[in-house]
C-alpha cells in the first residue's frame, strides 16, 4: 500500500520551520497547496531539498520550493539534485543574484541538464586528469576552464563539460585525448614559431591558421603513436566512434613528410604556403584549437621569467660555494649532456659543471632547465652567468601559482596559497574552493627549552628508547629458501631422504637472514589555537620533544606542522619539521616556538596534510592530531555540527587515500564527538604528557603489526 501523502497543514508547518517564516516573513500557503497533490515520496524529496538549500540561503530555498512541483514534472530526481547544487555553488562563487537566476531558469538548466546527464564534467575529471598530465614528460601544466580547448604552453584550457559520446566514461576518454594532444603542442615544439610567420603564409590569415593546425595535428599524431601507443589506439577508437577516422585521407601527398619522426614545426611552416589555397579538412575529435598570438606572448614572458629564475638559482649556488668572492674570481658554470638520447625527441639529460666538478641540480632548477629546453631546444650561454644582486624585477622570481583576479582577492593571492573544498552537511555537498590555506614559518623560540625538557624527562626518555627499540624489529631467519647464506640442516636431511627414496630432491635447503624494512611516514598536526594557552601548550611542546627523541630510534620519516587560523579565508599551517629535514637546531627551535594563536578550523588543514602525505612514498602513512578539543572558529556555525561533519568528511577523504588518522586529545568531553569523527578505535583522551609518547608507540604497534 502506497504511503499516504502529508496534508497541506503539515507541509505548511515544515516549510515554516525550514524557511524560518517568523524572521523571513515568507508565505508558504501557496507552496503547500501545490505540494499536497504530489505523492508522499515526492513531497519528502521536495522538503528535503528545500531544507538543504535553506542551509545556504533562505530566499533561495523559497524560490526552489515555489518551483518544486513544476520541476518534478519535467526532470527526474537526479537532475533536480544537480539543479539545486548548481544554484548553491553559484551562490558561493557569485552571490545571491546569480544564484536566484540559476534557480529561476528551470527550462535553461533542463536543456543543459540533459547534456550533463551523460557528460564528463571538468570539475570532476580534473583530479584524475591533472596528475596524469603531470606524469607526462616536459613542463608541468595546469588545467583551467575555457569555452574552447587550447593551450598557451603553461595551462591546458578545456571546456566545462564534454557530451559528444553516449556515457560519462567515454566522454572522460575524450577529455583525456584532447588534453594529451594539447600537451603534445608543448612537448614537440608546435608553439615555438612566431605567429606572424603562420598568419602571413597565405592571403587569408584564418585559413592559414586552420591549415597550420591540420599539419601540426598530422605531425603530432605520428609522435603520439610512437611515444604513447596505447593512448593513441584509444584516440583512434574515439575517431571511429565519432566518424572522423579518415580525416587525413584527403591531405596532399606531400604532407606525408610530417609523419617522419624527424620532422619539426618548421616543416609544417614550409609546407603551409603551398597547400593553403583550398579549404582545410575537418580536424579529428581530439584536436583542440589554437591561439598562437596568446601562446607566443606567454612564451616570451616565460623565457624572460625562466632566464631570471635560472640565473638567480646559479647566484644562490655561487653564494653557497664561494660566499662573497669577487665576480671575476667565480668559476664558470656550464652544462653538458650526461648521455645523448638516441631518440631526437628526447630532451638530453644535462649535468651542471662547476670548476670541473659535477654539481647536483635541485629539482626546481631541473624543471627550469626542462622548460627552457622545450622553448629553445638548448640552454644559451648567457643563461649560465649568475645574476647580479637586484638584477631582475622581483616579480619575475615569484611563483605565479594563483590568478590575481581570483574570487578571493587580498593577500592570499601570494605564493603559497592553497584552496580547499569544505563539506557542508546541511546541503550534503562540498562548498567549492571555500577555504584558503597558507603554509607559514615560525620565528625561532626559546633556544634552551628543548634541552631543559630533555633533562626534565631524562629517565622517561631512556625508558622510551627501550620501548621504541622493540618496535624497530630484529633480523629473522628464513628457512627452506632456494638460496641463502647457510644450510638448513632439517630441510637438507628431508631432501636427502626424498632423493634416496627415488623422489626429486628439493632445492629449498638454505637459510637466509631477513631484516624487516620499515616503510612508514607519520605527520603530526599540532593544535595551535588560542584555547591551548597555558599548560596545554607547554604539554604539547614537551610531548613533541619526547616524541622526536623516540622517533629518532626508529628512523621513520616524520613531519610536524602546527595549525590555526581565522575563518575560512585565513587557514594557516606552520612548518615545524618537514619530512626531509633532519632533527637539527632549527627544528628544535621551531618546537620551542609553538604558541597559541587563533581558532581551530580543522577540515582544511587535514585536507592539506592528506595531500602532503599522498606525495610521500611509504607503505604505511599516519596522520596524528594533537589537540585540546574540538574544532572552533570565529564564524560561529563552524563550532557545532557543521565543523564536526566537515572534519569527519576530511578524515574520511584521508582514509580513502590510504592514510590512517588518529587523534590524541586532552578534552575530557572528547568521547562525545571523537568516535563520530575518527571511529571508536582511533582516538585517545590523555591528561598526562608522559603518557603521550607511550600512546604513540601503541599506535605504531597497532597499525604496523
Amino acid at each position: 500500500m502506497a504511503e499516504q501523502g502529508l496534508p497541506a497543514e503539515k507541509i505548511c508547518q515544515e516549510l515554516d520551520e525550514i524557511l524560518e517564516v517568523e524572521f523571513s516573513f515568507l508565505h508558504t500557503d501557496t507552496i503547500a497547496a501545490e505540494l499536497v497533490s504530489l505523492p508522499a515520496a515526492q513531497q519528502h524529496f521536495a522538503l528535503q531539498w528545500a531544507r538543504r538549500v535553506s542551509s545556504t540561503n533562505i530566499q533561495l530555498a523559497f524560490e526552489f520550493a515555489s518551483r518544486a512541483k513544476t520541476a518534478m514534472k519535467i526532470m527526474d530526481d537526479e537532475m533536480i539534485s544537480a539543479w539545486c547544487l548548481y544554484a548553491m555553488d553559484t551562490y558561493d562563487s557569485s552571490g545571491l543574484h546569480p544564484a536566484m537566476e540559476a534557480i529561476k531558469n528551470l527550462q535553461g538548466f533542463m536543456e543543459v541538464g540533459h547534456l550533463r546527464a551523460n557528460a564528463a564534467l571538468l570539475e570532476q575529471v580534473s583530479p584524475v586528469l591533472g596528475p596524469f598530465i603531470q606524469g607526462l614528460s616536459g613542463r608541468k601544466l595546469s588545467i583551467e576552464e575555457d569555452s574552447d580547448a587550447w593551450t598557451d604552453g603553461e595551462v591546458l584550457y578545456l571546456p566545462e563539460m564534454l557530451a559528444r559520446l553516449e556515457n560519462e566514461q567515454e566522454n572522460f576518454q575524450l577529455y583525456k585525448a584532447i588534453a594529451v594532444h594539447l600537451w603534445a603542442h608543448t612537448r614537440y615544439g608546435t608553439l615555438n614559431v612566431d605567429p606572424q610567420l603562420v598568419l602571413s603564409s597565405c592571403d587569408d590569415p584564418l585559413r592559414a591558421l586552420q591549415w597550420f593546425q591540420v599539419l601540426e595535428t598530422l605531425r603530432l599524431d605520428a609522435h603520439l603513436q610512437r611515444d604513447l601507443p596505447g593512448l593513441f589506439r584509444q584516440m583512434r577508437r574515439l575517431q571511429n566512434r565519432l566518424g572522423d577516422g579518415e580525416w587525413a585521407a584527403s591531405l596532399p601527398e606531400e604532407t606525408g613528410v610530417l609523419q617522419d619522426l624527424s620532422s619539426s614545426v618548421h616543416d609544417s611552416l614550409r609546407l603551409l604556403p603551398r597547400i593553403c589555397t583550398e579549404a582545410p579538412p575537418a580536424l579529428p575529435c581530439y584536436a583542440g584549437g589554437m591561439d598562437p598570438v596568446k601562446a607566443w606572448q606567454a612564451r616570451e614572458l616565460r623565457l624572460l621569467r625562466d632566464k631570471a629564475r635560472f640565473r638567480d638559482a646559479l647566484r644562490v649556488l655561487a653564494d653557497d660555494l664561494w660566499g662573497n668572492a669577487p665576480e671575476e674570481q667565480l668559476p664558470e658554470f656550464s652544462l653538458q649532456e650526461n648521455e645523448h638520447p638516441a631518440d631526437p625527441d628526447e630532451l638530453p639529460e644535462l649535468e651542471l659543471i662547476v670548476a670541473d666538478q659535477v654539481m647536483p641540480i635541485p629539482e626546481h632548477v631541473r624543471q627550469l632547465i626542462t622548460s627552457i629546453q622545450l622553448d629553445l631546444t638548448e640552454i644559451p650561454e648567457d643563461y649560465l652567468v649568475p645574476a647580479g644582486e637586484g638584477e631582475y624585477d622581483p616579480s619575475l622570481l615569484e611563483d605565479e601559482s594563483l590568478d590575481p583576479d581570483d574570487v578571493w582577492g587580498g593577500v592570499y593571492h601570494e605564493e603559497g596559497a592553497f584552496f580547499y573544498d569544505e563539506w557542508d552537511f546541511g546541503r550534503q555537498h562540498y562548498r567549492k574552493n571555500w577555504c584558503v590555506l597558507r603554509e607559514l614559518s615560525l620565528q625561532p623560540g626559546d633556544a634552551g627549552f628543548y634541552g631543559r625538557t630533555r633533562e626534565k624527562y631524562r629517565g622517561l626518555i631512556h625508558s622510551l628508547h627501550r620501548t621504541f627499540e622493540v618496535l624497530r624489529g630484529e633480523d629473522r631467519m628464513l628457512r627452506r629458501q632456494p638460496d641463502g647464506e647457510d644450510i638448513d640442516i632439517d630441510a637438507f636431511v628431508e631432501a636427502l631422504a626424498d632423493m634416496q627414496s627415488g623422489m626429486e630432491m628439493s632445492e629449498r635447503v638454505f637459510t637466509r637472514m631477513h631484516k624487516d624494512e620499515r616503510n612508514i611516514a607519520v605527520l603530526f598536526m599540532v593544535d595551535m589555537s588560542g584555547s591551548t594557552k597555558g599548560w596545554i601548550n607547554e604539554a604539547e611542546r614537551e610531548a613533541l620533544v619526547l616524541l622526536v627523541e623516540s622517533l629518532q630510534i626508529l628512523g621513520d620519516r616524520y613531519a610536524i606542522y602546527g595549525f590555526s587560523g581565522w575563518a575560512r579565508k585565513r587557514c594557516e599551517v606552520y612548518r615545524i619539521k618537514t619530512f626531509d629535514e633532519p632533527l637539527d637546531e632549527t627544528v628544535r627551535a621551531n618546537i620551542s616556538a609553538i604558541e597559541p594563536k587563533d581558532y581551530t578550523r580543522m577540515g582544511a588543514p587535514i585536507r592539506h596534510f592528506t595531500r602532503m602525505l599522498e606525495e610521500v612514498e611509504a607503505r604505511t602513512k599516519l596522520l596524528i592530531t594533537l589537540s585540546d578539543g574540538k574544532q572552533d572558529d570565529c564564524d560561529h556555525y563552524y563550532r557545532g555540527e557543521y565543523g564536526i561533519e566537515d572534519t569527519r568528511q576530511a578524515l574520511f577523504e584521508a582514509r580513502v587515500a590510504g592514510i590512517h588518522p588518529f587523534c590524541i586529545t586532552i578534552d575530557r568531553e572528547g568521547a562525545d564527538y571523537l568516535p563520530h569523527m575518527y571511529g571508536r578505535a582511533n582516538y585517545v583522551v590523555l591528561d598526562d604528557v608522559a603518557k603521550l609518547p607511550l600512546k604513540v608507540s601503541d599506535i605504531y604497534r597497532k597499525i604496523t603489526s
